[in-house]
């Protein structure tokens, strides 16, 4: 948003601040400020000259030779323009001026054996109009020499400020002047609205009905009678040039002068071409159409809101006015609306029908209900000022529900503990009452603050908190040279997400970030999604329910462009329904966070030592439980097979305390073609939720063991059905506290076995920490595993 620096001083004396403090001053406020333009700089080496005389060119018929003074020297210069007279002040390009128009650096030229010493320039050649019928006259009073854009007052400095949605306090120079007024600690100075009004009451010229008050809460109507549609006075038009606007008349320039002095989008109506001089804000019917001012036929829905008069549509609310309604230089008597429009039903119609406009900006951002009355009656003081007329006594004020002001309390000891600085509470009190909060009740922990109707964005302590911060500088902020580590084993929540990256980094892995948001038969096919009120396009209208869908469309995108061996990673939120009933509450989905980890193509290419080897299962769970033993070393988990689930035709889910910390394995061929993938997929799914509020044991040193080790092997045939893990926890289950370690070191399967028969192989290691174990007591350990196995699996011992 654009912002005049000469504008802003009407509301708060900023004239002996540095520009670039005050430039640093605002960008460190969270208003940044991403381009300067100073006008004044594209008329360097212009200034006011009076043409002392004039003569007839002797070489060329329709140029003048003149002399020209700045106030110091005389100037000889060749003036081609027929207007041209003696006694005129103008304005006077010297030589090395750069022409606004072109580009033209001027240089000392002769013209037809004439030499010129500069240039007197039209108003095209200025930059300011398209006329270039002749020279620019200025006023005679103004003194030679006078620096031209002081003369004209073109001296002002433009601030392109980048506006954050939930600021749309800031959109006015008010706004502005405002956090300009806490910085600064200096007054605001809010012009005073005194107008002389009549004895005719506004409502009884006209009227308003809401019928939609959910989308138009509050619409305000002033009425002007009699005035006079003209060009504005200069003072206004240049207001509104320095912002970019077009002046148009007198009274439309009054609307845009209050929407960029306050904030407030206001539009006038002929008072006379509405029908029984009513106001009637209502939705519009499916499929009626309107002619807004840009002369196009729009077709509307029944979710537009519509301001109407007692038979028509006169303007879409809060977007554009109509053509049949719009004030015209016949026009004589004025309506003035001031109103307060729902934000989102603003936006959906400013985005439906495509047009974004000054007023719909503000308004999909929330406006100030609490301002329109003083918006309403600062326009018609502006309009009586600029088109004379009479102002009719009161407004009609339709208000049925209205808001009730937010209060907000702050803790004093949380500003500390927050910041990292202390702020003294007298400071902490002059920012908000700057800010234009109320304080209400204060001792000495806390204060309570009324929020004003502008700041629709506090609704905290800590967004209290943040203004002071914002004000008082986030410069302020310490840098700390030393951080405390603790050698307790916990999950830094702030430092987690990154851990988390290294670790899958030094993996081999790469991240990648996808879309949140999913078309509808994709996110259902991947669970309960969430819908979205306001999506973007069909391809994003739904939270996602998992990150599988986000990844299996990277993949299918690196194989396009031939990248087909890939280990990626994403770390990310998912949104889930916990019912099929609509969301009312926090309480009606969830919200995880998620990694995500996966392979596909080769995890070996052919070279002169090996050949190729695609990625298989067995590397996914080497990966999954390598990530978990770097992440949380002292974690013991359980890992448990996992069949013919949504997402994997095989796979094996982690569980630690009966809690699922992930599960993973081949994606399932159905889902691989719904991207038009043609290679395997291997994923493993990680709940961080959960794993970020593991209480794991303390580590504990422990000597290195004194006394050997004993190691025993043996082999079983068993039925090719029964896994490893089955014959793991016999062995376990049967044995002494001797038993460290199982390790299964050999898979043998030959049809000398015997049908549906194969090998298993296990090395047993046995010792005590604190002796020396006999061969008696570890073959009796031994023999109780193998007999057991024998039992309880109907196996047999090979070499028997």
């Amino acid at each position: 948003m654009k912002i005049s620096l000469n504008w802003l001083n009407d509301y708060i004396d900023l004239k002996d601040i540095p520009l670039n403090e005050i430039i640093e001053k605002l960008s460190l406020a969270g208003l940044e400020v991403e381009e300067v333009i100073d006008q004044s700089k594209n008329f360097e080496n212009i200034v006011v000259g009076y043409v002392k005389e004039k003569r007839k060119h002797p070489n060329a018929d329709k140029l003048s030779v003149c002399i020209v003074s700045d106030g110091l020297q005389d100037y000889n210069v060749v003036c081609g323009a027929p207007n041209v007279e003696a006694g005129q002040k103008v304005p006077f390009a010297k030589v090395g001026a750069v022409i606004p128009f072109n580009g033209l650096k001027l240089e000392i030229v002769k013209i037809r054996g004439e030499i010129s010493y500069g240039m007197i320039c039209s108003e095209k050649e200025l930059g300011l109009s398209d006329n270039h019928e002749g020279i620019m006259v200025l006023n005679s009073e103004l003194k030679e020499g006078t620096l031209f854009a002081d003369a004209v007052g073109i001296n002002d400095v433009i601030l392109d400020i980048a506006i954050t949605p939930n600021r749309a306090d800031a959109l006015s120079h008010i706004g502005v002047a405002r956090d300009l007024s806490a910085i600064f600690d200096r007054p605001l100075k809010i012009p005073p609205v005194e107008i002389h009004e009549s004895n005719i009451k506004s409502e009884d010229v006209a009227s308003v009905e809401i019928v939609d008050e959910i989308n138009c809460p509050r619409y305000v109507g002033k009425v002007v009678l009699n005035v006079q549609i003209k060009e504005s006075p200069e003072w206004l038009q240049r207001r509104l040039k320095s912002v970019g606007l077009r002046p148009i008349n007198n009274v439309v320039d009054v609307t845009n002068y209050v929407l960029y002095e306050v904030g407030q989008p206001l539009h006038a109506f002929d008072l006379d071409n509405l029908n029984k001089k009513k106001i009637v804000v209502r939705p519009a019917s499916d499929g009626e159409k309107f002619v807004t001012l840009d002369s196009k036929e729009r077709e509307l829905t029944s979710k537009d809101l519509m301001i109407c008069d007692a038979e028509k549509p006169v303007a879409v609310a809060g977007v554009m006015g109509g053509e049949n309604s719009e004030v015209t230089f016949s026009t004589k008597n004025i309506l003035i609306e001031s109103a307060y429009f729902n934000p989102s039903s603003i936006r959906k119609t400013a985005k439906r029908l495509g047009l974004q406009t000054d007023a719909s900006y503000r308004f999909e951002r929330g406006t100030d209900y609490g301002i329109t009355v003083w918006a309403a009656r600062r326009a018609a003081q502006l309009i009586y000022e600029t088109a004379g007329g009479e102002i009719a006594k009161g407004e009609i004020d339709v208000y049925p529900n209205p808001f009730i002001q937010k209060s907000v309390e702050l803790r004093f000891q949380r500003i500390p503990k927050i910041l990292g600085y202390e702020v003294q509470k007298e400071k902490v009190k002059k920012i908000f009452v700057n800010l234009g909060f109320e304080i209400t009740n204060e001792d000495e922990k806390k204060i309570t603050l009324a929020v004003p109707t502008y700041r629709h964005d506090i609704e905290r302590e800590i967004d209290l908190i943040e203004e002071i911060a914002r004000i008082y500088g986030y410069d302020k902020i310490p840098e700390i040279e030393k951080i405390s580590v603790t050698l307790e084993e916990k999950v830094d929540q702030s430092s987690f997400n990154d851990n988390v990256r290294n670790i899958l980094n030094s993996l081999g892995f790469y991240e990648i970030v996808t879309n949140s948001l999913l078309k509808e038969e994709i996110a259902k096919r991947f669970g309960n999604p969430i819908g979205v009120l306001n999506p973007q396009s069909i391809e994003m209208t739904h939270l996602r329910p998992s990150l599988l869908p986000g990844m299996l469309q990277a993949i299918v995108n690196n194989l396009k462009v031939n990248e087909k061996n890939l280990q990626l990673y994403e770390i990310g939120k998912i949104f889930e329904r916990k019912h099929d009933e609509e969301i009312k509450s926090f309480d009606d989905f969830s919200e995880k966070e998620s990694l995500i980890i996966a392979l596909s193509g080769k995890a070996v290419e052919t070279e002169w030592y090996e050949k190729d080897r695609a990625y298989d299962f067995y590397d996914l769970k080497g990966f999954a439980q390598s990530f978990l033993m770097k992440l949380l070393p002292s974690l013991i988990y359980e890992t448990e097979k996992i069949i013919d689930t949504n997402e994997f035709e095989v796979g094996i889910q982690i569980k630690y305390d009966n809690k699922i910390l992930g599960k993973g394995g081949i994606v399932k061929k159905e889902l691989l073609k719904l991207f038009d993938i043609n290679q395997d997929v291997l994923t493993f799914i990680f709940n961080l939720e959960i794993i970020k509020t593991l209480q794991l044991p303390k580590k504990e040193f422990k000597e290195l063991l004194k006394y050997p080790k004993v190691y025993r092997d043996f082999a079983f045939i068993l039925d090719e059905s029964i896994e490893t893990e089955t014959v793991i926890d016999v062995i376990k289950k049967s044995s002494s506290k001797l038993l460290h370690h199982i390790k299964l070191f050999d898979i043998f399967q030959s049809e000398s076995l015997g049908k549906g028969k194969k090998s298993l192989a296990f090395q047993l290691e046995y010792f005590d920490e604190s002796r020396t174990l006999t061969e008696e007591e570890v073959d009796k350990d031994f023999w109780n595993a193998i007999k057991a196995i024998e039992e309880k699996l109907n196996a047999k011992l090979r070499g028997t």
